[in-house]
């Protein structure tokens, strides 16, 4: 047996870990039988343990002292362990008294054999230290090492001379007697420590290890600012500050963040072959402290891998601390340590207190038992068997879910270019390597000064004199500087100048140029503008978020009796594998941050979360498109696009074939609503024109004239934004540029939805006729006929299709993953789950373009499959993916089949086109619910083998508030679970609930007229209030805003949870989740897969060359991916509905945490296909 064994500790070699719910369970619940013993003796009354000692022949006592501070002598684990130390029979436990610690010399000090003592606030490390040299007793931890552990200079030291791998790092010393230690060279974004330059996001620590007072500094890209975190107050454990500025006194150590997707795990060592891991959320990501319903804070026991034990045993002799907690960061497949505490106890644990007192008492008893001649054999354990969880019957798990999900409510995109021959401008591109590719983007806020400093300049020199050498023109040159200055900062706000070498000058005149082009060199200069994320986006991502969480099994514990816990539960106990990746466009990184701020239930501002949780996913352009380069299959398309649009003739037969060749009955409708394309744009024109008389009027209104318009734009910069498009629009032969339609649908529907209080006459025949051009010219823009559509959509989506693939087979577990540990984790049913949950954001183009691969790659045949042929109906209907457009996969395994038959893997396919329309209540397509029920799984009785069966706690179920105010008007009637998710099913008190379609959202189209949500559904709703604005961060209670209104509140944007005060804010709802298939095999969707990305590796070939441009560009080395700060307002706490006292309804359907959905023939995947290869951590 290993020495481990000897120790008579860990049975099987590996490290011990529990976790209790302290108060919940007895030790006998928990199956601690040690500590059952234990305690019987307590329970008897002292009199057995006397009658023993005076039955047993007089042996010399082991003195063990305690030599602490009291509050940890007296604290609960060391009373706890050192009562199970006790229980030895040679070991008496003496603690020293702390006023003869503080006041008595050391010769007057208690005696002992072994010397547990630490050092805390207070505590007179050098009288320890001379009294251990007094009497020589066996050290459990040494005090000399104490004082290194005091200073985070000498910790970082140790670890790098034990070639432990800790976080890149340098050392400022503030000391007037070594100047060459303190370097410090700040930039906006970086800081220079001693030469050693740290980008940021990165942490700043003070040298002494009693200062908690850390800082982590993020980039403008992220909104800029610093989250500082300190020693637990309350429920707080740090707090975001908008400084930006690095401290200025004291010595701290600089260090490069580490990305851990926002957990932080804590290990306990008791000895070099013993370790303790809990796992807790880091208190760098919103700052709240989790704690359970005692108040303690939450933390789970993890499982720690083979090099992590490693690190341990290290930690633990290099420091010469038998016991010692040190911190661990898990960052890109590595662990870090960041922290070395010195002595420390898990807290709450009984399994830990068992395990560390036996630990401890064979130490003691094998170093002294020879000495003091006491008989003393190592004791031998039976092995820990683990416990396997199973499930049974024909439910089966939900094991991996993937979501591809477009970004939100976006303020209009704008761009202006301009050829620019100043020097200066030249200047600036040879400054930053442009000559290089002969491109440049400028993002960041130095460089875009730069630009706004040459604007200014040439404007000044423009002002002086009428006819000097500046070429650039005055008009853009202001608009230039207006765009620059807008907001009065740069703080990573969406801007960005591109420019690009031209060595002959411009080849041909825009439709903005006026003159012919002139000799030389130029330089294309395109600033862009706009695309922003609004509060509007930022509140349907967060309730999406929210609403998400209903998709997943479970919620119990103190998660029971609230809709979509099972997820945080899933989450908090480390069996959740959550990955975000985002594209670098900050509206996308921004969605992604305030979606995962909903599904956790984070708090507070998007940047923490931003820079913990989102990860940047344009390494290989799996998320980015670059629209600059495209395919030339796509720049055939826009030239037949534009040549059947361009006719002066009301659409032929002949037309149809052309543009519609797939007949969608969208698009179809859509040329009917427009009979003649160049008629249309006729009228498209002059409405345009007389939306910009009108809104100059306004501004020569003297009331007006300071009027705040959504998202704090001006009247200028509206008429700024639509005189642009009235200009580019038509050119001046007449002709029309197709390619300005999304742009003018984009504005309109920005406007109609969030600057209808002024009223502007026309807008609403605006917004129908540039929205049926648009839902012509932009689905065809990624293709016309289906051979074009598969083209277009491969070159997009090629990287994501084989990440995609790669996330369905890569659930069988790995390393690399939070793992609760199974033997410890007590009040978690089923310590082996683990759902794995990869969440893809990023723009139209990508989400158009995976749609036509499962659409038109052949996954399935219409003409066999019935529920394929709806699903594709029902695609073929919906004419515009708006924002939040979502597909969801999701993956389910039988545990009950062979791990190798084809019937063990199921999968899912969903997909909601996102956010409703201005106009949509009348015209929407009618998909079949999500996961409809099959007549079979109607009839299914509970499962009564499955492991985490919550049928139990469904009394605890709360209704949503805003639907018990309306309990007597709109009868509840509680549908049956189908699948892994209960929704409450609104019905009429007529009709059944048998053939009720099951929704992830109710969808206002389906329900009865009195509970039409009052969403932007209605165009009257216009703009956010201000008030909205102000007080959603202190949501006020919904039953005394529906009593003032006199009416029923609200549900949230298109979700059933009416949680917090965003519900009643003018958001327009998200359509629900439809299913288009329920039943397909893991095999099939591999094998399709396998082939789409096959076929498209022989296109790809062809079309390498012209992608030769964008993999040259994306190549130039990564940044921050640039996002902006999030509006200060619209920072929302959650408030969670009360269970109510007793319960509303029953349900007695299958338990929540399995799919029961359709029947199936799921396979494993092929294992002999050679797996696709990523650069950046899966």
């Amino acid at each position: 047996m290993s020495e481990t064994g000897g120790e008579g500790w860990g049975q099987s070699g590996n490290p011990t870990t529990v976790f209790a719910y302290e108060g919940h369970q007895g030790p006998e619940e928990g199956g601690m039988k040690n500590e059952g013993e234990m305690r019987k003796g307590e329970e008897e009354g002292q009199g057995k343990e006397e009658d023993e000692d005076y039955d047993s022949p007089p042996e010399r006592q082991i003195v063990v002292g305690i030599c602490s501070m009291m509050k940890k002598s007296k604290s609960k684990p060391m009373t706890q362990i050192m009562e199970r130390l006790c229980k030895f029979e040679y070991i008496t436990v003496v603690i020293f008294p702390e006023e003869v610690i503080l006041n008595e010399p050391v010769d007057k000090w208690p005696l002992c054999d072994c010397l547990v003592s630490f050092h805390s606030k207070g505590f007179p490390l050098d009288k320890a230290v001379e009294y251990a040299n007094l009497r020589n007793p066996l050290l459990i931890n040494d005090l000399n090492m104490q004082y290194y552990i005091q200073d985070r200079r000498e910790v970082y030291r140790i670890l790098q001379e034990e070639g432990i791998d800790l976080p890149r790092y340098a050392v400022l010393t503030r000391d007037p007697d070594r100047p060459e230690e303190c370097n410090l060279v700040e930039g906006e974004d970086h800081v220079e420590v001693n030469g050693e330059v740290f980008p940021k996001p990165f942490v700043e620590k003070p040298v002494c290890a009693e200062d908690h007072n850390v800082y982590i500094y993020y980039p403008t890209s992220a909104g800029g600012g610093s989250q500082r975190l300190f020693r637990k107050i309350g429920s707080r454990s740090s707090v975001y500050s908008p400084e930006s500025c690095v401290r200025k006194t004291g010595s701290y150590i600089y260090e490069e963040f580490m990305p851990t997707d926002g957990t932080d795990v804590k290990v306990y060592t008791v000895g070099p072959d013993y370790a303790h891991a809990e796992a807790r959320k880091s208190p760098a990501l919103d700052g709240k402290v989790e704690r359970d319903s005692e108040g303690k804070e939450i933390r789970y026991p993890v499982m720690l891998t083979a090099m992590e034990k490693l690190v341990a045993r290290k930690v633990c002799l290099a420091f010469k601390q038998t016991v010692c907690g040190f911190d661990l960061l898990r960052a890109n497949g590595h662990s870090f340590v960041c922290d070395v505490n010195g002595f420390s106890f898990v807290k709450n644990s009984m399994k830990y207190y068992d395990d560390c007192a036996k630990v401890l008492g064979n130490m003691v008893m094998r170093e002294l038992a020879p000495q003091f001649h006491i008989p003393w054999s190592i004791p031998m354990e039976a092995e820990d068997i683990p416990i396997v969880p199973t499930t049974s019957g024909t439910m089966m798990e939900l094991r991996c879910v993937i979501a591809i999900i477009r970004h939100g409510d976006r303020t209009p995109k704008q761009k202006m270019k301009m050829e620019v021959r100043h020097p200066l401008f030249f200047e600036l591109f040879e400054k930053y390597g442009g000559y290089k590719s002969g491109k440049l983007k400028l993002k960041k806020p130095k460089q875009l000064q730069e630009v706004l400093d040459i604007a200014r300049l040439l404007l000044a020199e423009l002002g002086q004199h009428t006819d000097c050498e500046i070429e650039e023109k005055k008009g853009k040159l202001e608009q230039l500087k207006t765009v620059l200055e807008m907001y009065g900062h740069f703080s990573g706000i969406n801007r960005k100048v591109q420019l690009t070498y031209l060595p002959n000058g411009q080849p041909k005149a825009s439709s903005e140029e006026e003159e012919g082009p002139k000799e030389g060199p130029s330089l294309l200069l395109v600033l862009k503008w706009g695309g922003e994320l609004t509060p509007a986006g930022r509140v349907q991502a967060e309730e999406l978020g929210r609403a998400f969480r209903c998709m997943y099994p479970g919620g119990q514990g103190d998660y029971a009796g609230f809709p979509g816990c099972g997820l945080l539960r899933l989450h908090s106990t480390y069996r959740h594998d959550l990955k975000i990746y985002a594209s670098d466009e900050g509206r996308v990184q921004m969605t992604a941050a305030a979606f995962a701020k909903g599904l956790l239930a984070l708090e507070g501002e998007l940047t923490p979360i931003l820079v913990q949780m989102v990860k940047s996913a344009n390494m290989n352009g799996m998320l980015d498109s670059d629209s600059e380069s495209l395919t030339d299959c796509q720049q055939r398309v826009k030239a037949r696009l534009h040549e059947i649009m361009q006719k002066d003739q009301d659409f032929t037969e002949a037309d149809y074939q052309k543009l519609a060749p797939t007949g969608s009955p969208s698009l179809v409708n859509s040329m009917k609503i427009i009979g003649n394309p160049v008629r249309t744009c006729d009228q498209v024109y002059a409405l345009i024109q007389r939306l910009t008389s009108q809104i100059r009027k306004r501004l020569e209104d003297p009331k007006s004239a300071d009027l705040q318009l959504y998202h704090s734009e001006t009247l200028e910069l509206m008429l700024q934004r639509w005189s642009k498009l009235e200009r580019d629009f038509r050119n001046k032969s007449g002709r029309y540029d197709i390619s300005k339609i999304p742009d003018i649908y984009d504005c309109v529907k920005y406007d109609t939805q969030h600057n209808s209080m002024l009223g502007l006459e026309d807008t609403l025949e605006l917004f129908r006729l540039s929205r049926a051009l648009a839902d012509i010219v932009i689905p065809q823009e990624y293709g016309i006929n289906k051979p074009e559509k598969m083209d277009i959509a491969q070159a997009y989506c090629l990287p994501l299709m084989k990440k995609i693939q790669l996330d369905l087979q890569r659930t069988h577990e790995d390393e690399a993953v939070n793992k609760l540990h199974p033997l410890y984790s007590r009040g978690v049913m089923s310590p082996g789950r683990h759902v794995r949950t990869r969440l893809y954001f990023t723009s139209e183009s990508h989400v158009h373009s995976l749609l036509s691969i499962f659409r038109y790659g052949g996954l399935l045949d219409e003409v066999k499959d019935q529920q394929w042929k709806q699903a594709m109906d029902y695609l073929s209907a919906v004419s515009e993916l708006n924002y939040m457009t979502q597909i969801v996969i999701m993956l389910y395994e039988d545990n009950n089949k062979d791990p190798g038959s084809e019937e063990r893997f199921h999968v899912e396919l969903h997909f909601s086109p996102g956010v409703k329309s201005c106009e949509d209540e009348d015209n929407v397509p009618m998909g079949f619910g999500f996961r409809p029920a099959s007549a079979e799984n109607q009839e299914k009785q509970t499962n009564q083998g499955s492991l985490e069966d919550l049928s139990q706690d469904e009394p605890d179920r709360a209704l949503p508030l805003s639907e018990l105010i309306s309990i007597r008007r709109s009868p509840m009637i509680r549908n049956r679970k189908t699948g892994s998710m209960e929704v409450l099913s609104e019905t009429s008190p007529g009709s059944s609930s048998k053939g009720a379609s099951y929704r992830l959202f109710p969808s206002c189209s389906r329900q009865s007229p009195e509970i039409k949500p009052t969403g932007l559904g209605s165009l009257c709703s216009g703009l956010f209030s201000a008030s909205v604005l102000g007080v959603s961060s202190s949501a006020p209670n919904l039953r005394d805003y529906v009593r003032t209104h006199h009416r029923k509140p609200p549900l949230s944007p298109g979700l059933p949870f009416g949680d917090g005060f965003e519900g009643c804010s003018m958001v327009p709802s998200i359509y629900p989740l439809e299913t288009l298939h329920n039943s397909l095999s893991l095999k099939q969707v591999d094998e399709f897969l396998n082939a789409v990305c096959e076929d498209s590796s022989d296109a790809h070939a062809k079309t390498m060359k012209a992608l030769s441009v964008l993999f040259d560009t994306s190549s130039q080395g990564y940044g921050q991916a640039h996002t902006y700060p999030p509006p200060k307002a619209l920072s929302s706490s959650e408030t969670p509905v009360r269970p109510p006292t007793h319960p509303l309804c029953l349900s007695s359907g299958p338990p929540s945490t399995v799919s029961s959905a359709g029947p199936s023939s799921p396979t494993s995947v092929n294992p002999s296909k050679p797996a696709i290869h990523f650069s950046f951590s899966e």
